[in-house]
């Protein structure tokens, strides 16, 4: 009998999961159908109809990408790298409510700025002498760019919806590979940076998975620094430093690991070697860099006409030069060593390491 209740309890985990996330894909999945059909279609009026020189996306491939992705996430669970997403909960309505009627509300200003191509107002609220101008825009046309706590607290919300519910299922992935770089660390000795942390929710998840590790975020927008802070409260030991990845306040060879989650597609050409610089500088002899971002062209054959569709569609002024980088020889050029890479549905995965 007992061995039929063990046979059982994999079963039960697994539908547990199935059906936790597929709310939340639902959930999601209808704000994005209900925002779609109230904007202004996707080329606005007057312009030609955009296609992508690479073809339309195979929505086959692009379903099965976003299952294999959840495959990954649970595997990795089941595998015992991290804990289960504890996101799905009656207690957790009245906040997804409160966050639902915002973002809607705000889906309409957002809209409106897509279609008079408008991302560049916040200039005028942010001190130009603290935050370069290439940072001081409103990317994906979000109100308030990187400079209100409204946007600070909309943003989760609007990277869900986007991808329908999968980006912390893509976040947890990247845990994985983190959980994979610890082996064989002890957490209490490990310094850990969540670089461009925005609101910490995948610096939270991390020390979910690893409540003892020496963990910092780093972020240059104070209102997503403040949301960051809010969300490891929990873990005295925790840091969140207001900088920019480009000069980082760290010494030199003191961090064993290093993650940065869609951090590079917001770049700059001439940032993103500053940024890799920063990171081989800061990171000990033997530790590793997680990077996590956009697929590039050729990750996923099939989707590289999806991939022309986001900056058409949003206020992404770096996107297109991001989807063909060589970061392999950015990175190069700093001293790191690359390892394959992964994907997670739309996210690409690679970790890169400073030789002993």
């Amino acid at each position: 009998m007992s061995d039929e209740i063990q046979a059982v309890k994999p079963r039960l985990s697994t539908a547990r999961y199935a059906i936790a996330q597929g709310l939340r894909t639902v959930w999601y999945g209808g704000h994005y159908s209900l925002i779609r059909r109230r904007s202004s279609g996707f080329s606005r009026p007057g312009e030609p109809s955009f296609t992508p020189e690479n073809g339309r996306p195979d929505l086959k491939v692009m379903r099965k990408e976003f299952f294999k992705a959840y495959q990954q996430d649970l595997a990795n669970i089941e595998a015992g790298l991290y804990p289960r997403p504890r996101d799905v909960s009656i207690t957790q309505l009245p906040k997804a409510l409160r966050h639902s009627r915002d973002f809607i509300r705000d889906a309409v200003s957002v809209d409106e700025r897509r279609v008079n191509r408008t991302g560049t107002e916040v200039r005028e609220i942010a001190d130009p002498e603290r935050y370069p101008t290439y940072y001081r825009q409103n990317f994906h046309y979000q109100s308030g760019g990187w400079f209100t706590d409204e946007s600070a607290d909309l943003y989760d919300t609007q990277v869900e919806v986007l991808f329908t519910g999968a980006a912390d299922v893509m976040r947890r992935c990247v845990l994985g590979e983190v959980a994979r770089q610890m082996k064989g660390r002890d957490q209490r000795q490990t310094e850990f940076l969540d670089l461009a942390c925005g609101t910490g929710r995948f610096l939270a998840c991390v020390l979910d998975a690893f409540p003892r590790l020496k963990a910092s975020g780093l972020d240059l927008s104070p209102n997503y620094s403040q949301k960051a802070r809010k969300a490891v409260r929990r873990w005295p030991q925790a840091d969140i430093i207001e900088a920019s990845a480009e000069a980082m306040p760290i010494e030199d060879n003191s961090l064993d690991l290093i993650s940065s989650i869609y951090l590079f597609h917001e770049l700059p050409l001439k940032v993103r070697p500053m940024v890799a610089s920063e990171i081989a500088r800061t990171l000990k002899p033997g530790g590793a860099f997680v990077f996590a971002d956009s697929l590039q062209f050729g990750d996923t054959p099939e989707l590289d006409g999806l991939l022309e569709y986001f900056p058409e569609g949003f206020h992404e002024p770096y996107y297109k030069g991001y989807l063909r980088e060589e970061f392999d020889q950015i990175f190069a050029r700093a001293g790191l060593i690359a390892e394959p890479v992964k994907t997670a549905f739309l996210t690409r995965i690679q970790t890169w390491r400073k030789p002993e």
